[in-house]
């Protein structure tokens, strides 16, 4: 009786939003109850762009999200329908790269359905925290025993992203609330700091400095902030590009944050003492970058998500490089990691998603499936190395956190 109220709901929600965001779905069987149902969480579009599945596989994906055992006649026609009219095809196939090098997936499965768990990171104990960001929750994960344990968050947080502090408290952007907050990993205790300006909406990734000042992105507000945990003030400036749309965060061995947009054709450097932006102009003008990270030589590495490229900037010279992703224009390099010289990196525009190992040295690409189940639907939207060099990854449409085992290290 609860699962098939859970399902009435859900019905009663998505038809209150009214029909727009179920625009382009082909007639048939099944499309009323696909309107009604799939949309509540997410448009069509994420229907009409997916690689296609098998009945079974649709049924797998479809559990992944809502508990339908409540109404199987619901879940038949949903099933039907989108095997009928979505079937496999191969409009956005992966270009998978042979290589010597093997790796190794594990996977956990996370309690809540539909949550879009994402941004896995490791603490000093071994245990892994991420956040469900429609599930309204931060979880934790005990590697050794598989427990998990998920802890619901106040008002409409809608958490982006996780990061931890010096003693293993984790800190969340309320990317839908406009706070940011800290979770105490003894206690279950939660404290909030909103924005103090209400035109900071939405902060989406952090990081911490040295001297452990959060560091963290807002990218549609266009802006990047400071928050000092022993105070609770919050700093807030904005790039000179009205469009920046400060995303992903990394902070140099200098205590520099750097700052990549996606907006824009740019990185950004903040001066850590001012606030003060510098903008880094990208040599290709569409260029748009979710995210980067940085080497332990100082190199800048980001993924030119808008032209399918990995590049990297070196702060001393400014020289910029940039090669073309295996997958061509169309593959939207999101995460990136640099683990011991060798730079990581996902296509999420491609299916499989595509987990890309790339080595400066001789300039070559390996790449691999990123599994998801028995489908391919999940995406990485960012990744982090753990203490012994590993990878923490996850495919977000299918609540999966991965530990990705790197057997080598850049001589």
């Amino acid at each position: 009786m609860l699962r098939l109220f859970l399902l009435t709901g859900i019905v009663a929600f998505a038809v209150a939003r009214g029909p727009a965001s179920a625009a382009g779905l082909p007639e048939g069987e099944g499309r009323d109850v696909v309107e009604a149902i799939c949309t509540a969480c997410h448009g069509t579009n994420q229907i009409m762009r997916s690689s296609g599945y098998t009945a079974d596989d649709w049924r797998e994906l479809i559990g992944t999200m809502i508990d339908l055992s409540g109404g199987p006649e619901e879940q038949r026609q949903i099933v039907g329908y989108l095997a009928t009219h979505f079937p496999p095809n191969e409009r956005r196939t992966a270009t998978l790269v042979p290589g010597d090098v093997e790796i190794a997936f594990t996977e956990w499965v996370v309690p809540t359905l539909g949550q879009r768990a994402r941004d896995p990171v490791e603490a000093s104990d071994g245990s892994i925290w991420w956040v469900g960001q429609w599930g309204n929750l931060v979880g934790r994960i005990d590697p050794e025993t598989g427990a998990m344990t998920e802890y619901p968050l106040p008002g409409e947080a809608r958490p982006h992203s996780v990061t931890l502090d010096g003693v293993g408290n984790a800190w969340y952007t309320g990317n839908g609330d406009g706070t940011i907050g800290k979770l105490d990993a003894a206690t279950g205790e939660i404290t909030v700091y909103p924005m103090p300006d209400p035109a900071a909406r939405d902060p989406h990734t952090a990081e911490f400095d040295h001297d452990g000042i959060l560091w963290f992105t807002l990218q549609q507000s266009n802006m990047i902030g400071r928050l000092d945990p022993a105070t609770g003030n919050v700093k807030l400036v904005s790039p000179k590009t009205p469009g920046a749309r400060p995303y992903g965060i990394k902070i140099d061995s200098d205590g520099v944050p750097w700052v990549a947009c996606n907006g824009s054709n740019c990185l950004l450097r903040v001066d850590p003492a001012t606030m003060e932006v510098t903008e880094i102009e990208l040599p290709l003008p569409d260029s748009t970058v979710r995210r980067l990270d940085i080497a332990e030589d100082g190199m800048i590495w980001y993924v030119n998500s808008r032209k399918g490229r990995l590049g990297r900037y070196d702060p001393g010279t400014g020289k910029i490089d940039e090669w073309p992703s295996p997958s061509g224009p169309d593959s939207h390099p999101y995460a990136i990691a640099v683990v011991d010289g060798i730079v990581w990196y996902n296509e999420s525009g491609v299916r499989p998603d595509a987990l890309v190992r790339f080595d400066p040295r001789d300039e070559t690409f390996q790449s691999w499936a990123v599994p998801s189940g028995n489908v391919h639907a999940g995406i990485v939207r960012h990744m982090r190395r753990t203490a012994d060099g590993d990878l923490l990854i996850h495919q977000s449409s299918t609540n999966r956190i991965i530990r990705v085992s790197l057997p080598d290290v850049l001589n």
